[in-house]
């Protein structure tokens, strides 16, 4: 179990490195203004965001991901397999309820670390910036709000992560089974990195309105007085002014950033658990081959929990 916590902690970080610059365009898209856009669309963001800030500017926020990572894979990978074990059986049902149990479980530190990650994606670069860095701003905002200000956005964060990772569990379960991802199987890691790209796609298009909410949320305030009173409030707003359109907004992006995210996290986790497996199968202080090699398990295998 340790061993899946730490490949799911490495894959974590290979995949915010890859889709981090994909993040940074798709919350700006998001919280834009409609009546005076910055950008026309991603190529335009990511374009803007280089001249302007240079290629940095597209890791801004980026310490807050890399701080929770550890935490969050640890919870979402023990959640997930301890709850499935719990469940007594590994149905399609049961795989959902196991990941959004892990999905829910998470947004302790999800909630958080994405507030300070979208307060820094937003803020002027150079000395009129508001914040150092990811713990001052978490710092700033808990001595001006409080606790409620730290854990602004909780309700629309829960409402995103706990049905997408239900999704996400799921539909790799389900694309796993039908790809035939079997240990023997040369091609092991081409369709595991298929099944996980596909599964975080899907994930992000099963509540990616509420992820435009969350972001309108935990931005709201940064630039000019606080516009909405809550969900439901920053829905009615937002599609009185800018139509259903509005919550697709940098979905584009997203979607961009989903697979290479995914693809990169699985091959990541794929590495470590077939390195450390391997030293684990070799005997200690054995020079001669007499006994078996054989491992009980798979020579390539996904996490326990997955």
């Amino acid at each position: 179990m340790a061993l899946d916590f730490l490949a799911g902690c490495a894959g974590g970080v290979a995949g915010v490195l890859v889709g981090h610059p994909f993040d940074t365009v798709k919350v700006r898209l998001q919280v834009q203004s409609m009546e005076k856009p910055q950008y026309r669309g991603t190529l335009h963001c990511f374009q803007s965001i280089i001249r302007q800030e240079s290629v940095l500017g597209l890791y801004k926020g980026l310490g807050s991901p890399l701080m929770g990572l550890t935490f969050i894979n640890a919870l979402v990978f023990g959640v997930q397999g301890n709850t499935l074990r719990a469940l007594g059986r590994d149905s399609p049902l049961n795989q959902f309820l196991a990941g959004a149990a892990a999905g829910a479980i998470q947004c302790v530190i999800c909630c958080p670390m994405e507030l300070a990650k979208t307060r820094l994606q937003l803020q002027d670069a150079g000395p009129a910036r508001t914040y150092r860095g990811s713990l001052d701003c978490l710092a700033q905002i808990y001595r001006q709000e409080g606790l409620r200000g730290v854990n602004r956005g909780m309700a629309s964060t829960l409402l995103r992560e706990t049905p997408s990772f239900g999704v996400y569990f799921l539909a790799y379960d389900v694309l796993t089974r039908a790809l035939g991802c079997e240990p023997e199987d040369r091609l092991l890691v081409p369709k595991l990195l298929l099944a996980g790209g596909t599964s975080g796609i899907l994930s992000w298009l099963s509540t990616y309105p509420v992820d435009v909410v969350k972001s309108r949320l935990q931005a709201d305030g940064l630039r000019g007085a606080p516009r909405y009173r809550g969900i439901l409030d920053c829905v009615r707003q937002s599609y009185r002014a800018e139509g259903w359109r509005v919550f697709t907004r940098g979905l584009a992006s997203t979607l961009l950033r989903a697979f290479p995210v995914n693809a990169a996290t699985f091959a990541t986790v794929t590495v470590v658990l077939t390195y450390a497996r391997g030293e684990e199968a070799r005997p200690e202080g054995d020079a001669l081959p007499a006994a078996p090699a054989a491992p009980a398990g798979p020579a390539l295998a996904q996490p326990s929990s997955l």
